[in-house]
């Protein structure tokens, strides 16, 4: 194994919205994270990195293929409560909820376009119950 020779840790990701109020309003009442506008845009921040939603509204934004972001939360229990929290609000489901080999989860689409994986490692097999950088 190559020695590395300095620490990353994730600081953030950034993608465009279209619609940058609703984009950020999803991630505020669904995913409990703080909006903080930027100018046309919106820095969000919560759970240890911060999400930069930066303004769209003159272009039009393509995602390709199965470009998404993931969230992973601790149990099958959060999984099943927030998918049914989120079918309650009406989210745009693309899956319903999947089990297999890697954990259960589903995929929804969130204001803005942007493909969004929510999923639990808890029912994995145990190959893949370690995430990157945990035992």
């Amino acid at each position: 194994m190559q020695q590395r020779s300095h620490t990353l840790t994730f600081n953030h990701l950034s993608f465009p919205s279209r619609d940058v109020a609703a984009t950020a309003g999803f991630f505020v009442r669904h995913l409990e994270w703080q909006a903080t506008p930027m100018g046309r845009s919106c820095v969000l921040k919560g759970h240890g990195f911060d999400v930069v939603i930066d303004d769209a509204a003159d272009r039009p934004v393509h995602w390709p293929g199965n470009f998404h972001i993931g969230f992973e939360v601790a149990s099958l229990d959060d999984l099943q409560s927030l998918f049914e929290r989120f079918k309650a609000a009406e989210v745009e489901f693309v899956t319903g909820l999947i089990t297999h080999g890697r954990g259960s989860r589903f995929f929804c689409r969130i204001p803005g376009g942007v493909l969004v994986e929510l999923n639990t490692r808890e029912d994995a097999a145990e190959p893949f119950r370690a995430g990157f950088g945990r035992a």
